[in-house]
């Protein structure tokens, strides 16, 4: 395993960005950017050995500084929806900054994304990591609590990305972790030959503006029951049966996934270049988002196009801190908010 460090330009203040890249014995690699804390690339074999790189994604600090769409993003303090940009702790309102509608979306005017981050590398023989620590101010973006978050970046010989999210606060405040990485595992493209396994029962129901309405949706025969794997297109072809994908135009649901801890909660597979991801989380549900909003340049001047790549957010759920039934995204002062994602990439 090593890591290297390059200049990823420099900001309005004078500020360098770095990109770092961890690679394994094969010659997989991860590359993480200080900016947002970004996933830049995820470089993984296909069932020839042949690399490719499966992170959508862009080529240098200023388009991820200036384009839209969170492609490989840390989002935070609250990734996706805050329904009417409020939200009631401890009988306090607190307003948010409404930037999706009249709704808050993964953090708000300058969420987590926006914001430069310290890194710090850590090597081992088995597995090398890339540490970053950022401090949100109180009431940044309209949440109480100074809050130290760290995420981490580890890839190890086994072509295992983990992602580990922690936070502290110094007042009770309400918290949300993911990464928003779109993955295409054919390399170019869309995704939309790719099959998906999803291992939850039950979505989250949502509105004409996808906040939780507070019930939850049987998946089973519908085209969202994702247990057993679909083909991502076909499902999508059958939007008219289903009024969650017909009003998103493609997948944007909260799936509730099944077991406690550690669990498995999808499977990603490309069946032309074999690779396969397989996801592990601490998560209580994943954002299953298709892309169907993409329309940027990317990489090397690629065309990312509505289904180029696939997001699978690894979350608790959108608007929890209104839906008291949800999982709590409470982080009270002085505890510890801790959370992992792992990607186990393969072919076969």
């Amino acid at each position: 395993m090593s890591i290297t460090q390059r200049p990823y330009g420099v900001d309005l203040i004078g500020r360098q960005m770095t990109l770092y890249t961890m690679t394994n014995k094969i010659g997989a690699s991860v590359s993480v950017l200080d900016f947002g804390a970004h996933l830049v690339s995820i470089c993984v074999p296909d069932k020839n050995g042949r690399m490719a790189d499966v992170c959508l994604g862009f080529d240098s600090f200023e388009e991820y500084d200036q384009k839209s769409g969170s492609l490989g993003a840390t989002v935070g303090r609250y990734a996706n929806r805050i329904g009417q940009a409020c939200f009631s702790l401890n009988g306090v309102q607190y307003s948010l900054f409404a930037n999706n509608g009249r709704n808050t979306l993964h953090g708000g005017r300058e969420g987590f994304d926006k914001k430069w981050w310290r890194g710090q590398t850590l090597e081992a023989e088995k597995e090398d990591a890339v540490i970053f620590t950022y401090v949100a101010h109180d009431m940044e973006e309209g949440f109480p609590g100074k809050m130290h978050v760290q995420v981490t970046y580890a890839f190890d010989n086994d072509c295992r990305l983990s992602i580990r999210y922690m936070a502290q606060s110094d007042k009770d405040t309400v918290v949300n972790l993911t990464n928003h990485a779109y993955f295409n595992l054919a390399g170019q493209g869309t995704m939309l030959n790719h099959t998906l396994q999803v291992n939850a029962d039950a979505v989250t129901d949502v509105d004409s503006e996808l906040i939780p309405t507070g019930d939850m949706l049987d998946v089973a025969g519908t085209p969202l029951d994702l247990r057993q794997g679909a083909v991502i297109g076909e499902r999508i072809a059958r939007k008219g049966e289903h009024r969650l994908l017909e009003g998103a135009n493609g997948f944007d649901c909260n799936f509730v996934l099944n077991g406690e801890g550690v669990k498995e909660a999808a499977v990603l597979t490309d069946p032309e270049s074999g690779r396969v991801m397989t996801t592990y989380t601490t998560e209580p549900g994943i954002q299953v988002y298709t892309g169907q909003g993409l329309h940027v340049s990317g990489k090397g001047g690629a065309q990312y196009v509505p289904y180029s790549g696939v997001a699978l957010e690894t979350q608790h759920f959108p608007d929890s801190p209104n839906h008291p039934a949800f999982p709590t995204t409470v982080l009270k002062a002085g505890d510890t908010f801790q959370s992992a994602t792992v990607y186990v990439f393969s072919a076969k």
